[in-house]
């Protein structure tokens, strides 16, 4: 039985936490503020309840195995997952409107075919297809096993399949996402609702590699949840799981170093100079002192924006059939990709809005009243102004009509919120890892070049995300349990 620290207690953390101390370990968290869950936290006044982190969860079965193989009591029996239907609604710069149905090809083709014109879904369809391919050649190795000592492999080869487009009397093949866009699905409004997903996480659609495809397959594949009374509920289901088990936590404990006693990591210092002796460390994947990436090992992320939140309360009730989600995308496509990505950073005039209004009686103080979260992806570390906030209200009324006129209060939630709660540098948010594009997009591996010492959660492999935490946390246990001959669980 070994003793174990973990640095910070965000959902990769808990998830490593949980299953090292049903291995019989000794597991000891440290939090440095008042509460576990990382990004995942929650914002009440007034009877109104609003998630300040993600909102909705793909990919469930990450966690329904955390809790099988953690105790008798299943996922469900600690949360309420409710499938999301439709999974999202989409309103575009042309005022086309159209709903996708979760998790069925048939209804997302019939749905496009009907709003956007005959053959929009079956273009659909086909990338949809070749997004498969892409999530086959790469799902095993690049979410559900260590990072490779040869991960070189995964950052050389495009697993998007090769469609030729005949240009300028040349055949090329697309290697971006917007080349995806533009050449496979040949209409702007399908191209939006491909470079949305990319852009949700962060990522410049320009640049972005073609295996980008596998995140709305993933969407499409295992469907969009939600967890009733809000994703904070998750996150108090896995962090009661970990007390069950034994793990002790410790809020309010900054860790100022990582101890390094022989060559081997022997524990963690606090910034109030108490000293905690331990076997094994678990650190966020950008905690500071971290030992350096030798040659050949994946270099840490470069900075990545960050998130914009508005939480409003509503005076008047949800009406009924609205969708869960909406997406309400850029009118001007390259000038909001140039304000974030651009050489000067900056908050986007008319920016791609997501809309949520979840059918939640739980998250307002009666029927009478409507909580409606706003956000937007911004520069990291942005210094958002009144009017960038009037704009994000001002975008959303094209999906919420007479939003303004509703609103009783609103809370903005900037980067620097983002920065306060999770430590991360300016509020960034990382995304997943995504194979190609010479590895840019591949995130460091689990272990590191001090023994002993291992990194857990978004900014260390398989990066961003609920799902991807999970992952996080599986690995680093196994590689813990297991050694270093560890592969993933199969």
């Amino acid at each position: 039985m070994a003793g174990i620290a973990v640095i910070g207690a965000g959902m990769g953390a808990l998830t490593a936490a949980a299953r090292l101390a049903v291995a019989g370990h000794r597991v000891t968290v440290y939090e440095r503020t008042r509460t576990y869950g990382g990004a995942v936290r929650r914002f009440e006044r007034d009877g109104f309840v609003f998630d300040t982190g993600p909102t909705l969860l793909p990919l469930p079965a990450v966690y329904r195995d955390l809790f099988v193989k953690t105790g008798k009591e299943p996922l469900e029996s600690c949360v309420e997952l409710v499938q999301v239907d439709p999974s999202a609604r989409h309103v575009f710069a042309d005022g086309a409107e159209v709903s996708l149905p979760n998790a069925s090809r048939a209804g997302v083709v019939s749905a496009l075919d009907e709003a956007l014109g005959a053959r929009a879904g079956q273009r659909w369809g086909d990338f949809l297809v070749r997004a498969r391919e892409a999530w086959d050649r790469t799902r095993r190795p690049l979410l559900e096993e260590p990072l490779w000592p040869n991960w070189s492999v995964l950052a050389d080869r495009e697993p998007y399949p090769a469609v030729p487009h005949r240009r300028l009397l040349r055949t090329r093949q697309a290697a971006t996402l917007a080349e995806v866009g533009a050449w496979e699905l040949r209409d702007p409004r399908l191209a939006a609702l491909l470079e949305g997903h990319a852009l949700a996480y962060g990522l410049d659609p320009r640049v972005t590699p073609a295996s980008a495809a596998v995140l709305p397959y993933m969407e499409h594949a295992f469907g969009t949840w939600y967890v009733r009374g809000g994703m904070r509920e998750l996150a108090r289901a896995v962090y009661e799981r970990c007390t069950a088990r034994r793990v002790e936590f410790v809020f309010g404990a900054e860790v100022a170093r990582i101890r390094d006693e022989d060559g081997r990591a022997a524990g963690v210092e606090l910034a109030d100079g108490t000293v905690a002796e331990a076997d094994f460390v678990l650190a966020p994947g950008g905690f500071p002192g971290l030992p350096a990436r030798g040659d050949g090992e994946v270099a840490p992320q470069r900075a990545l924006p960050s998130r914009l939140t508005v939480l409003l309360a509503l005076r008047g009730p949800r009406p009924q059939g609205v969708a869960h989600r909406t997406v309400v995308h850029a009118p001007d496509r390259e000038a909001e990709l140039e304000s974030l990505f651009g050489p000067t950073p900056s908050v986007p005039a008319g920016p791609t809005v997501t809309v949520l209004r979840p059918d939640d009686a739980r998250l307002a103080p009666d029927g009478d009243h409507e909580p409606v979260t706003l956000s937007a992806v911004v520069p990291a570390g942005a210094q958002v102004s009144d009017a960038s906030v009037d704009a994000l209200l001002a975008v959303a009324e094209r999906a919420v009509p007479g939003l303004r006129e509703r609103v009783l209060w609103r809370e903005v939630r900037t980067p620097a919120d983002i920065a306060r709660e999770t430590g991360a540098a300016d509020g960034s948010v990382p995304a997943p890892a995504l194979a190609a594009a010479g590895g840019r997009l591949l995130h460091p591996a689990n272990s590191t070049g001090l023994p002993g010492l291992f990194t857990v959660g978004g900014w260390s492999h398989p990066g961003g995300g609920l799902p991807h935490a999970g992952m996080s946390g599986t690995l680093v246990s196994g590689l813990i349990v297991e050694g270093p001959e560890f592969r993933g669980s199969r």
